[in-house]
């Protein structure tokens, strides 16, 4: 089932029909982390720099090296991390479009099923707020572990397999039925989706590739509901 949803995702990621996703998401996702490397840089030389300048003078003439790698250190630093984040970010704004990437999924692969029904906007933006300060915050503790041999890959794909499936599935399934419903559906298959999150997150993984996990992630996860209301179905049948 999962390996079925994911092949059907791929087969569409390069279609003319989720480009204008891409490009929207993408766009958003350069812009706030532009944004966030600029206040960063704010922090630095407004308040930690100035603060080794005015501690340096009374030190040897050679420690006037140690401002400039610090400078240069904190830069690379910021750049690192951001790149890091780029991915996970990508996907919890994508939250703001996987109702036009569903509409594409369902209309092309489901036209026998009646259409679902997009997540009102409000609550769409925040939820995608609210699922973008968890991703971030995860992401910060995974990359803090970055050098923790056999911890670091492990946390990683651990935190955004449970993040990314949860929060794409419930996406999905909200377009068919009310928000209580859809995380109760997800609680009853959390094995299924957190494997699927799993698919998504070693997806994400992969840089450049990466930059197209929400349309991946939106897109499996709408086959997956499907595959899963299907089951539950014919259980109750």
């Amino acid at each position: 089932m999962i390996l079925d949803a994911a092949r059907a995702a791929a087969s569409r990621l390069l279609t003319p029909e989720f480009r204008g996703v891409f490009f929207k998401s993408l766009g958003l996702t350069l812009l706030l982390l532009l944004l966030a490397w600029l206040a960063l840089r704010g922090v630095l030389t407004g308040f930690v720099f100035p603060w080794i300048d005015a501690f340096l003078p009374s030190m040897p003439d050679w420690t006037s090296w140690f401002g400039v790698l610090a400078s240069v250190a904190a830069s690379l630093g910021i750049a690192v991390g951001l790149a890091f984040l780029i991915a996970p970010v990508t996907a919890a704004i994508a939250g703001l479009f996987i109702d036009d990437v569903a509409q594409v999924v369902e209309a092309q692969d489901y036209p026998q099923d009646p259409p679902g029904k997009p997540v009102p906007l409000l609550r769409g933006i925040l939820l995608s707020a609210k699922f973008l300060g968890v991703v971030l915050i995860a992401n910060l503790g995974a990359l803090l572990l970055l050098l923790v041999p056999g911890v670091n890959i492990a946390a990683f794909f651990l935190v955004n397999g449970y993040l990314l499936g949860r929060e794409f599935f419930e996406f999905a399934a909200m377009r068919f039925r009310s928000e209580a419903d859809a995380k109760t559906m997800r609680r009853r298959n959390g094995g299924t989706v957190f494997l699927a999150g799993i698919v998504i997150a070693a997806f994400m993984a992969v840089p450049l590739v990466n930059l197209l996990t929400p349309l991946f992630a939106a897109a499996m996860m709408v086959h997956l509901h499907k595959m899963v209301s299907a089951a539950e179905r014919e259980k109750r049948a």
